[in-house]
This record gives C-alpha cells, sequence and structure tokens, in this order.
C-alpha cells in the first residue's frame, strides 16, 4: 500500500446500522479500497457522549464489524478496526485539546444539537469529541475524508487544529480533505425527510441493513412523498421523492436523470414499490452474509486483534512525533 494517499473513516455503533450508513458511507469506502490506503473503524468511544447500554454496545460493535466485511471491506484490502483498541486515538486527542480553541468547539452544530437532545448529560466528552474526531484522522496521516455534508464542519475544525499544531512545532499533519460524493452524500427519514435517517433514534422512517425484506417493503410504501405527481428531483420543493431518488439511483446504479426518465409519467405508488424492491436486492446479500459472520465470534474477534496491531502501527508512530516535538522525554 505504499505511495497511496490515505483515507480514513468511521461510524458509531450507538445504533443499528442504517440504509444511509451503507449509502453514505460504506458502499463508498468500498469503491476507494482498491486506489487508497483505507483505514476503516467502528468508535465506540465517540459512541458513549451518550449513555450507552454496555451489553448492547458490545453487540452493535461486532454486528457493525460484520455488516463492514458483508458489504464488501476486504480486511486484507482495508484496516478495519475497533477504536478503543488503539490507544493511540486518546494519547492524541489529549495533547490536540490544547491546540483547540473554546470557541470552537462551543460552536460546532452537533454539540448544540445533542445538548438540547440530552439537557440532563451535557458532558465534557460530547463537548470535546471534535478533538478526539480530529486525533482519528491526525494519526493516521489522512489526506482525505468521506464525510457526509452534515459533518464538513468536523473536518473543517480538523484542519485548523493541524494547521495550528504545524505552526507551532513545524511540519507534522497532512492537512486532510474531504471526500463527499454527488450522491447519496445524506439519506433522510422516509416519514420526515427534513431529518438524516438515524442509527440511535427509532423511526417508522429507518431502514436499517439487518432488516426483513418485508419490513424493507413496509417503510418505503409508507414513505412520505408531497402533494404532487411528477417525480422530479428538487430537494427543497420535493424533499420526500428527492430523498428516494437518491436512494434508487445509488441502489439500481443510474444517475438521477435516468430515474426521472424512467418513471416520467408513473404515480408515486409504482415508484415508492420499485425503490423498495431495489433496496431489499441491494442489502439482501449484506444480511445474509453478516448473520453468517456473527455465528463465527472468533473470527470477527481475530479480524478486531489483527486490524488493531495494523493500525498501532501506522497510529503509534504519529504520536511518538507529536510527544517528541512538544518535549516529552521518551522511555
Amino acid at each position: 500500500m505504499d505511495g497511496k494517499k490515505v483515507i480514513l473513516s468511521g461510524i458509531q455503533p450507538s445504533g443499528a446500522l442504517t440504509l444511509g450508513s451503507y449509502i453514505g458511507a460504506i458502499k463508498n469506502w468500498v469503491e476507494l479500497s482498491e486506489e487508497y490506503e483505507c483505514y476503516y473503524c467502528i468508535v465506540d468511544l465517540h459512541a458513549i457522549t451518550v449513555r450507552q447500554d454496555p451489553a448492547t454496545l458490545r453487540r452493535n460493535t461486532l454486528t457493525q464489524l460484520a455488516q463492514y466485511i458483508a458489504a464488501g471491506l476486504d480486511p486484507n484490502k482495508n484496516v478495519l478496526f475497533v477504536q478503543s483498541h488503539v490507544p493511540a486515538h486518546t494519547q492524541l486527542a489529549w495533547a490536540l485539546n490544547c491546540f483547540t480553541m473554546f470557541g470552537e468547539l462551543g460552536r460546532m452544530t452537533q454539540f448544540k444539537e445533542k445538548s438540547v437532545k440530552n439537557p440532563e448529560n451535557i458532558n465534557a466528552g460530547l463537548f470535546t469529541y471534535p478533538v478526539l474526531m480530529a486525533a482519528d484522522i491526525l494519526v493516521y496521516q489522512a489526506d482525505l475524508v468521506p464525510v457526509g455534508d452534515d459533518q464538513k464542519q468536523h473536518l473543517e475544525i480538523t484542519r485548523d487544529i493541524a494547521q495550528r499544531f504545524n505552526a507551532a512545532h513545524g511540519d507534522t499533519f497532512k492537512i486532510p480533505e474531504p471526500f463527499i460524493p454527488k450522491i447519496g452524500a445524506r439519506i433522510m427519514d422516509l416519514q420526515e425527510p427534513e431529518n438524516k435517517m438515524s442509527k440511535s433514534e427509532i423511526s417508522a422512517g429507518r431502514v436499517c441493513v439487518g432488516d426483513r425484506p418485508e419490513d424493507i417493503m413496509r417503510a418505503f410504501k409508507r414513505a412520505v412523498t408531497d402533494s404532487g405527481s411528477e417525480i422530479r428531483f428538487d430537494p427543497e420543493a420535493k424533499p420526500g421523492i428527492s430523498n428516494l431518488m437518491q436512494i434508487y439511483a445509488v441502489c439500481a446504479n443510474k444517475t438521477l436523470a435516468e430515474v426521472e426518465s424512467e418513471f416520467s409519467g408513473s404515480g408515486y405508488g409504482a415508484f415508492k414499490t420499485a425503490v423498495g424492491e431495489a433496496v431489499v436486492e441491494t442489502l439482501r446479500p449484506i444480511r445474509e452474509e453478516s448473520e453468517r459472520l456473527l455465528g463465527d465470534r472468533a473470527y470477527l474477534e481475530k479480524i478486531c486483534a489483527d486490524g488493531a496491531a495494523r493500525a498501532a502501527r501506522t497510529a503509534d508512530k504519529t504520536v511518538r512525533r507529536v510527544y517528541k516535538k512538544l518535549g516529552f522525554v521518551a522511555v
């Protein structure tokens, strides 16, 4: 993998992986595997800014790993690992905390949103988790970070922190760039198309990677559209239909223009059924293979151990370099 640009991304195991997780992230990760040196993690440290049931978190973590592999992420071509298995993430995060301004963190949109949703648990981790996210990225000297359009703010603060450290201590970190897919970057809830499809919040408009075909079809047949009848991509005027068009375009491997042409003159009912069927066939092999993998816990644990060891080789090197520049005594 020498000479390849580095990509880092991860998803929290705070709930079941959704169709949005697959389309907006994992499908793109698979396509990047040949061209880049890829580090894909399960960011369990980030998940605990909101209270988690320990048994559920462990189960979600292994299920998510199985779904990564079932979706096409080859552990031999990609470094697949669990964030908490690589101590360098938190080691670097503390150093980067000291190069992050209080005002910057206070302006983070997700901190504001989660503080409103969890007013009884506005903890320090919730406030500083963008610094841990920066450490996740910078510890691997990532060139590119696949992000949804709602995550761009986190990458911007990562770049600011890296530039601030480099200005103080010389060239240390690469300045990462975002990788945002043109279609499917943000899949919305089928019942509330103004909201992103959520892993952590159960909704009738959420479709999960492990859902049964009949449940997927039910969700799409009940999907919110609008009062018109034209199948046309217009996220402002027709958010429900536009969301369904993005989903179908990705699952059927078509452009949005091709989707408009295919369903010209069709009713919403026929279109929603077609989208549901495309999603069922896209997710079926992933669900079946992940269920098989979950029957072999020893294999999944070996992937965790191997991935953590591979990740640590790169991450530890970065931490040693940073600590030396900060003036810490080496042992």
